[in-house]
């Protein structure tokens, strides 16, 4: 029985704490549209993968099946609306309020494994994926009381981690037939693509944003694109969705923690004890679904 090259779940925790650095930096871009800021960051993250995709890679988009074109089109599509839906919060609500009500995923993730994949959790994963969403809960209540008036932006966070969570039972499927290279290069793609068709209809600007706003969308498609999604999208070979949703549940905390520092967001009580609680369930969910039988990882797949 082979193992994956790199364990999936340390894997999952890169990809959260460089995730955990998004809220910030689209705060930082203020004078951009929130699908611009989305647009540009899938953008220049294509552009940087074309050299290795046209490389190493172009073979392969012959071999990839009708229904996977179908389901990563679609994947790329749930992707942009969720960053135009994510990012447009930011502007109505807080980074801790926003971050905890897009991380709320797992709830809809857990329903969507169960009634397309048949998957089925032991109670202390139940009970773990409670807990944690319980801390998220504690979080958002004690960041509601501060910003009451920012309902349209929990809103829209809360209708993005519906969107992410779509994104990632669709590329569950694909993930098992399409290496990560040449599924996250169409899904990004497509994402570009529609929040260039989108931001057109909205007639935004392309151009004219300070120079810091272009730094901030490299950074953007560096490390939570590259160093995050991808590798979730990486880690759901071995990972099922609900898995990665509730480790992207740790993400309120490092980003309340960026937060503070760089917007002078302060931490409160409850995200402080909500985090702890997050993070609790969070360890519990994980040694609940550690126990699996390991899979047989083929050669070719550890060249993918």
């Amino acid at each position: 029985m082979r193992r994956p090259p790199f364990n999936p779940y340390a894997a999952v925790v890169i990809g959260v704490i460089s995730v955990s650095t998004s809220a910030v930096l689209v705060k930082l871009a203020d004078q951009a549209p929130a699908a611009i800021i989305a647009n540009y960051r899938l953008l220049f993250a294509v552009l940087l993968m074309a050299p290795i995709i046209l490389i190493k890679y172009k073979s392969e988009f012959r071999l990839i099946s009708k229904k996977d074109w179908i389901s990563s089109i679609f994947a790329g599509v749930f992707l942009a609306f969720h960053f135009i839906l994510w990012f447009e919060s930011l502007n109505y609500t807080s980074v801790a309020s926003s971050v905890v009500l897009v991380t709320l995923q797992p709830i809809f993730a857990f329903l969507g494994t169960y009634f397309f994949f048949k998957e089925r959790f032991s109670p202390g994963a139940v009970i773990s994926m409670i807990i944690a969403l319980l801390g998220s809960v504690i979080i958002s209540w004690g960041d509601f009381k501060i910003s009451g008036l920012a309902l349209f932006g929990d809103i829209l966070a809360l209708l993005g981690a519906i969107t992410v969570t779509a994104y990632f039972l669709l590329g569950q499927r694909v993930r098992r037939n399409v290496s990560l290279m040449t599924y996250t290069f169409v899904v990004y793609g497509v994402s570009s693509l529609t929040l260039i068709i989108y931001n057109i209809l909205l007639q935004n600007s392309f151009t004219g944003y300070p120079v810091d706003h272009w730094w901030i969308f490299i950074v953007l498609a560096i490390f939570p694109t590259f160093l995050g999604h991808t590798l979730f999208n990486w880690a759901l070979k071995w990972l099922s969705t609900s898995t990665i949703s509730m480790g992207i549940v740790f993400e309120p905390v490092g980003a309340s923690i960026l937060a503070f520092f760089i917007l002078g967001e302060v931490i409160t009580w409850a995200q402080f004890l909500g985090g702890s609680i997050v993070i609790f369930g969070l360890f519990l969910f994980i040694l609940s679904t550690s126990r699996k039988p390991k899979v047989t990882i083929s050669q070719k797949e550890q060249n993918q």
